[in-house]
């Protein structure tokens, strides 16, 4: 994926120096919040199971303000994974920002659901987003505050086929930005959920025919096809000081598609 062009884009001198950490980073939307951190000055850490491209991410953002920092580390497995930010908390010396943006959209009738299954998918697209929270927020309270943004997704809202088990995930993490929302509120750290429409990434595409793309587009209100820039322009907005009083809520971004 080329660069992508920040020059007319908005600066948040409030995301300069600040430490963030992203699930999921590697590719698609999770690359895109990645450069777009990188480029605002931030210190960026970012976890992901997919090694080369991970590696290839932070070689292309070299040249950014501060390098970010990858670990390749399995979301599921959660003794690693918090043992891995707590690794990334001691090299950027805390964390400020915490995007919980890894899951997987893998298509399933209610059929071939098992009990494992069904474990499998709370596992990689519910579970890691609480214990991640709950990883970061001793450091978050330390420094008076941060920012905990949870993703969730346009499809249960829309109540798409075959996604039972990842909407059913989709659908709790809602319920679990506006609980953190509540008890983390106090200490002045703002947890929302962001609800991406659909992006237009190379998993995405997998899916769909130029056919179905254009079934996508008509349903939306406005033309066009949603970018990985698009969810991180609302991403950095909400992780900004400019979003102080902006926590307990969801933050759509997807061209009105209904």
């Amino acid at each position: 994926m080329l660069a992508t062009d920040f020059t007319n884009r908005a600066i948040y001198p409030s995301l300069k120096g600040k430490r963030v950490l992203v699930t999921g980073g590697g590719s698609g939307i999770g690359e895109g919040l990645v450069e777009a951190f990188a480029w605002q000055g931030a210190h960026v850490a970012f976890v992901d199971i997919a090694d080369q491209a991970s590696r290839d991410l932070v070689e292309r953002l070299c040249e950014a303000p501060h390098k970010p920092l990858y670990r390749q580390c399995d979301i599921t497995e959660i003794d690693n994974f918090k043992a891995t930010i707590a690794e990334l908390e001691d090299k950027l010396g805390g964390i400020d920002v915490l995007i919980n943006n890894a899951a997987s959209d893998d298509r399933h009738t209610i059929d071939e659901v098992t009990p494992e299954y069904w474990n499998d998918r709370l596992n990689v697209n519910l579970r890691h987003q609480f214990f991640a929270a709950q990883a970061v927020v001793p450091a978050m309270k330390r420094v008076g505050g941060g920012v905990i943004l949870n993703f969730g997704s346009i499809s249960w809202h829309l109540g798409m086929a075959d996604l039972v088990l990842y909407q059913t995930c989709k659908a709790a993490i809602e319920g679990l930005t506006r609980a953190l929302a509540r008890d983390l509120g106090r200490c002045n750290i703002r947890v929302n959920t962001i609800v991406p429409g659909n992006v237009q990434t190379p998993r995405q595409m997998k899916w769909y025919t130029p056919e179905g793309e254009a079934e996508i587009v008509a349903a939306q209100c406005i033309d066009g096809r949603i970018q990985p820039t698009d969810v991180a322009a609302m991403v950095l907005f909400l992780a900004s000081d400019d979003a102080k009083m902006c926590t307990a809520h969801d933050y759509f971004v997807d061209a009105g598609w209904r």
